[in-house]
């Protein structure tokens, strides 16, 4: 999900210096997201991804490609759609410490009624930069297969469940703005116009 990644600064951090090279850092992210992930209102990101067939060199190195445009960028997920590729694969990890997870194929169930609201940024909304509040269930089982073509079964909770559902409305061709209430849409549309 945008799926940027929250970069706080330690307390003991000075203003001056430190905080510009934050600041520096964030804005090469924020470009490197903008370059290499398609930007709303693309048509890819409204389209629904199809089934991966074979799981194959090339799906691989896709799904290398995107872990590799997602650490870039600071994400902590990406789906293919949103490189412009209509199949149904998604990358994520929830740490910059771990490695990516290659999901193909995904398929939620299990979904908790017990939701939560929280913000998220999409880095296909001007980069991850705008943030909205977003109900998702707590809970889910995610099935798929993975890079070499396995069975995967994640029982996902908190973060990890938050981003997953994001993910998969991408492969449906759902953006974050569909899930927002009323008034944060016309605001994140709003913002969206003014950028653009």
């Amino acid at each position: 999900m945008s799926e940027t990644e929250e970069q706080a600064a330690p307390a003991e951090e000075a203003e001056g210096e430190e905080t510009a090279a934050a600041r520096e850092e964030r804005r090469r992210h924020h470009a490197t997201a903008m370059r290499l992930v398609r930007q709303f209102p693309d048509p890819a990101l409204r389209t629904p991804a199809r089934t991966v067939e074979d799981v194959d060199d090339e799906v691989r190195a896709l799904a290398a490609r995107m872990a590799e445009i997602m650490e870039q960028s600071h994400g902590v997920g990406l789906a293919a759609p949103q490189i412009g590729v209509l199949r149904r694969l998604l990358v994520y990890r929830l740490s910059a410490d771990e490695s990516a997870r290659t999901v193909i194929n995904p398929t939620i169930s299990d979904l908790s009624e017990e939701t939560d609201v929280d913000s998220e940024g999409c880095l296909s909304l001007l980069g991850g930069e705008l943030q909205v509040p977003i109900e998702r269930s707590l809970r889910l089982v995610l099935t798929g297969v993975d890079g070499e073509g396995k069975p995967v079964r994640v029982e996902a909770e908190g973060l990890e469940a938050r981003v997953l559902q994001h993910e998969i409305d991408h492969l449906n061709g759902v953006l974050i703005l569909d899930r927002a209430a009323k008034e944060d849409r016309r605001a994140l549309m709003r913002e969206l116009r003014l950028r653009a």
